[in-house]
């Protein structure tokens, strides 16, 4: 997989981009605040309807604006005619809006017509930040795998909104103040929560196993201390043996959920779900978070990285990885691995403040990037972008 064409409107920095691209490893290089970071921002936005940057999609629209758009064209792969159309109307408190193929669907109709495997600075949050990181970590890869999984995840959001409303309603009045009608509301809520969070969970364990042997091999590969890396699965509402049967985790969920409906109510909060877990990271018998070094830390987020490209090639999917930023803070032997990473895709997705971070060996496509205009610096490569 990779993209043969990226159009962007009013798209972060950019209030018009107009780019060819071409498989192999593109480098788009040039000072900080110049825009590099926004346009593989758009890419993985378009992978997965959310920023590896920021938590929301209003700093995505051009200052000044009301919508952005990202648009694409998808080849099937190198030396595969077939191609499809994706895009992503971002607009200022509305509804996102999508096309595929020029044809208007619900957005998360689109994941899986591109799919990214990102390093970023922002990493460091996986091994170092709170549970949040880790969850959006496994969820993002969770979602690439199967982009069925979003559809899920959004009625799980609505579920538990839903409840923790309910629950902040009936929050120190009492069961006997609430009322027959609030206690079976709540029951709705409480099979909903058990049964979508039960494929969420599933779906993160089956991973978590699938990836683990990876996760080890990859962190062996580039660690220039050795130690193993290993990560499970950490919830209060399933046991840590708990195998990833959609209808076994629903029992244990379920069974939680009722043993703490008082506490639930009594304080108000949803307790139960997967939005309560976390991931354990360790390295040996010590926690990443903590206890790893700064270089321990990139080390193991690289690793968490390589490993989910190891993942997703094993399933069959060709990504496009995106490293952004990421060679000025690797050593030499970091950076060798990461070249054996990028020729190992199909398309990859390089940002550099100075070309003097690219590895002597990187074979690339140079892109120099101005305020708004990107141009290709290669001579005759695949073409130019533009922008205004």
């Amino acid at each position: 997989m990779y993209l043969s064409h990226l159009r962007l409107t009013d798209f972060r920095s950019y209030e018009h981009l107009d780019l060819a691209l071409g498989p192999g490893t593109n480098v788009f290089a040039g000072p900080n605040g110049h825009g590099k970071t926004n346009l593989v921002e758009a890419v993985h936005f378009l992978a997965t309807l959310e920023s590896h940057r920021v938590a929301g999609d209003q700093p995505l629209i051009r200052s000044g604006c009301e919508m952005a758009t990202v648009s694409a064209r998808v080849q099937a792969g190198v030396g595969d005619d077939r191609s499809l159309s994706v895009a992503v109307e971002i607009r200022a408190g509305q509804s996102n809006r999508a096309q595929l193929n020029k044809a208007a669907v619900r957005p998360r109709e689109i994941l899986g017509a591109v799919r990214t495997v990102v390093f970023a600075p922002e990493d460091l949050a996986i091994v170092r930040g709170d549970p949040a990181a880790r969850r959006a970590f496994i969820d993002e890869l969770v979602v690439t795998r199967w982009p069925r999984i979003a559809g899920v995840r959004a009625e799980y959001d609505r579920a538990l909104k839903q409840k923790t409303a309910l629950l902040k309603a009936l929050s120190g009045r009492g069961q006997r103040h609430g009322g027959g009608g609030a206690e079976e509301t709540l029951d709705v809520w409480d099979e909903a929560i058990a049964r979508l969070g039960a494929q969420v969970v599933a779906a993160r364990l089956r991973t978590i196993d699938d990836i683990h042997p990876m996760l080890e091999t990859n962190y062996d590969g580039i660690a220039p201390v050795p130690s193993r890396a290993t990560m499970a699965y950490q919830s209060s509402s399933v046991p840590l043996e708990t195998s990833s049967d959609v209808d076994e985790v629903r029992e244990y969920l379920a069974g939680k959920i009722e043993q703490r409906r008082g506490e639930e109510i009594a304080r108000g909060v949803c307790l139960v779900g997967p939005h309560r877990d976390d991931l354990s990271l360790s390295l040996g018998d010590l926690p990443v978070k903590g206890y790893a070094s700064h270089g321990e830390g990139w080390s193991f987020a690289l690793a968490l990285r390589l490993a989910s490209l190891d993942l997703l090639h094993d399933d069959g999917v060709e990504p496009i990885l995106i490293l952004d930023d990421v060679f000025a803070e690797l050593d030499e032997h970091r950076r060798t691995r990461v070249v054996q990473a990028v020729t190992s895709v199909e398309q990859a997705l390089v940002t550099v403040a100075v070309r003097r971070d690219l590895p002597d060996n990187l074979a690339a496509t140079m892109y120099d990037v101005e305020p708004g205009i990107v141009v290709c610096a290669s001579g005759a490569a695949p073409g130019e972008g533009t922008g205004s």
